[in-house]
Parts: C-alpha cells; structure tokens; sequence
C-alpha cells in the first residue's frame, strides 16, 4: 500500500496519507496570540492542510490537543466547538505539555478518514 505525503521537510510533512487515512500534527503560526486567535489560526490551517489531502472536518477520526497551559482550556473549546460541526465530533484527548515554542498555546495532532483524491 502507497503512503503519500505532503508539505515534506527533512524533519516532517504537514500530513501523511496511508489506507484511506490522513494524519496530520499543526501548530499556530500566530506566535504573538493569545490561545483563542491561536486555535482559529491553527484550525484554518488544518482545513487547508485536510482539504490538500483529500479530507474535511466532517470526517475527523481522533484528536489530541495539547495546551501549554490548562488555563486556557475554556478559550480554545469555545473556538473548538464552533469549528467542529454538529455531529462529527471526534474522539478527543486534551492534555498539559511543554510546547516546542514557548509562544505555543496549542498545538493538535489528527487523523481523519480521506473522502476524495487530494486537491493539486
């Protein structure tokens, strides 16, 4: 079975596809934000990051969340919860970390199932 990959670095691809399966980490690029401004960017992020492999939001499997500061757990649900739509929700984990960035206020790793053939 292929395994195709996106947005490849020598240390990571914005998203893997094998089996019908897309898994993707991604952080804010809003460095300056506070955690709300942060999870929008991030999300619009990973709608792109989704669409380009053939996926949505509709069609999410698992998420993890990672906060730097559970703090700020009620402010990233709010944005969360108005992105995930009605009856997709998927299994979700939010945990406590040390980010990589000390200006990360969140970051997620996903899996969604793939829908259609990605967008060039």
């Amino acid at each position: 079975m292929s395994i195709e990959r996106f947005g490849t670095t020598q240390r990571f691809s914005d998203s893997v596809v094998h089996a019908g399966t897309v898994y993707l980490v991604e952080v804010p690029s809003n460095l300056a934000a506070d955690v709300v401004a942060q999870t929008e960017n991030m999300l619009a992020s990973v709608d792109r990051l989704l669409a380009q492999a053939g996926s949505d939001r509709q069609h999410l499997l698992m998420a993890t969340i990672y906060l730097a500061d559970m703090a700020d757990y009620d402010g990233m649900n709010a944005v969360w919860d108005a992105w995930v739509p009605a009856g997709c929700a998927p299994a979700r984990a939010c945990v406590q970390a040390r980010l990589a960035k000390p200006e990360y206020r969140v970051e997620i790793a996903l899996t969604a199932a793939r829908i259609s053939l990605p967008v060039a």
